[in-house]
């Protein structure tokens, strides 16, 4: 069951505009230890810069542990990781072999959640990677606006979760790779746990929680917090997902609150990177029929993966709707009761539907897109052929 806990200080931030000079002001501050953890690490002036802050950090003292996917950071020089490990950042792979040649579902188990944690004080959590607003797939005009993604800073009550998570992932790794642990300038996780204990209920603040999803012991956490809050719904559900790919259970919800006269808006995004996006509208025509509105995002791109319900409930976070990421990847998505957090998050989402979305009519699916309801079938074909192969077709 997720746990909130109050006495927390949340603050939305919307694009790397907002958040990359948030992100940099604490790395500027560290005194003890920096925990940063993202699926993408990309060597463009946004990349180099958050190095250059964390090689001094770690040139003064600050014990700075530095945790990237093997297949999102792919392509990061090894230069780089050169320049940052010499000045004592230690960075590591999350399962680097990344070989074509295979089709284990263990490849495609990737670290996918975006997360920073700084001295057990301030804590990142979104869908933000190290990398410009800019960088998109196919390298859009100069006047097409930035990505569109969001990140909240936390810190209060909620720190010790995330600070605990992201100190038991580096050590688990540390052991899968055989390397010795540099304590050095890091809080003793023994601290951690007993400043988790020490949280107790108040009314102050917001009431957050922090959800993973793994694949031990949290494998359905992110997934079940969404299905309880759509149960739940009362008047309106707002999801705002670049991969919307749901499940039945996921699908059986949301139309199930549909019937309950619950307005439900769906963000989607409406330039598609790879083929499989195209399942997304296998579920146009169901989800339609039953006065689900749908927008695509097609000004730029849509990278959020967040979430407002009854103007109260809301989740930012790293995790998509789709089979890789409740199925395999490692996500981490916040939780947020409090009016204010949601309104906020409402009103920007709303605002980029008013700004660059088109509306998906009944009337216009149902007499055109040929194509796209083709393409989405076989797409839809290919994913379950996909879930199939790592033991989850049921889900569909």
């Amino acid at each position: 069951m997720t746990q909130f806990v109050g006495g927390n200080q949340l603050k939305l931030l919307r694009n790397g505009a907002e958040y990359f000079p948030a992100l940099e002001a604490a790395i500027k501050s560290a005194q003890h230890e920096i925990y940063l953890q993202t699926y993408i690490y990309e060597a463009d002036a946004i990349g180099v810069n958050i190095g250059n802050l964390l090689k001094q950090a770690a040139r003064r003292g600050v014990s700075v542990n530095v945790l990237l996917d093997g297949f999102g950071s792919k392509d990061l020089p090894k230069s780089l990781v050169a320049e940052l490990n010499a000045a004592g950042v230690q960075i590591m792979f999350y399962r680097p072999k990344i070989s074509p040649w295979t089709l284990k579902k263990s490849r495609l188990r990737r670290l996918h959640h975006k997360m920073v944690v700084i001295d057990c004080k301030i804590g990142f959590i979104g869908g933000i990677n190290i990398i410009d607003d800019f960088d998109v797939p196919n390298r859009m005009p100069n006047n097409v606006p930035p990505r569109i993604d969001y990140a909240v800073q936390v810190e209060g009550n909620l720190i010790a979760t995330m600070a605990l998570g992201a100190h038991r992932l580096w050590r688990r790794i540390s052991y899968t790779h055989l390397r010795a642990l540099n304590a050095s300038g890091t809080i003793p996780l023994e601290n951690i746990l007993l400043q988790t204990a020490k949280v107790k209920p108040t009314n102050q603040g917001t009431k957050a929680a922090l959800v993973f999803r793994d694949n031990m012991l949290h494998r359905r956490d992110i997934e079940d917090a969404y299905l309880s809050a759509i149960v739940h719904a009362k008047s309106e559900i707002i999801i705002a997902n670049a991969y919307f790919v749901p499940g039945r259970r996921f699908r059986q919800a949301l139309l199930e609150a549909a019937k309950r006269e619950v307005k439900i808006t769906l963000l989607l995004q409406g330039r598609m990177e790879y083929f499989l996006m195209f399942a997304t509208h296998a579920f146009y025509s169901d989800f339609l029929k039953n006065g689900i509105e749908i927008y695509e995002y097609r000004k730029s791109f849509m990278h959020s993966k967040v979430a407002i319900i009854d103007s109260h409930w809301a989740t930012v976070g790293s995790s998509n709707i789709d089979p890789f990421s409740l199925f395999l990847a490692r996500e981490a998505n916040v939780l947020v009761k409090d009016t204010a957090f949601a309104t906020e998050l409402r009103a920007d989402v709303l605002a980029t539907i008013q700004a660059g979305a088109h509306q998906i009519s009944p009337k216009q699916w149902a007499q055109g897109n040929i194509a796209k309801r083709v393409a989405s079938w076989l797409a839809y074909g290919l994913v379950r052929w996909f879930l199939g192969l790592i033991g989850h077709a049921n889900e569909q």
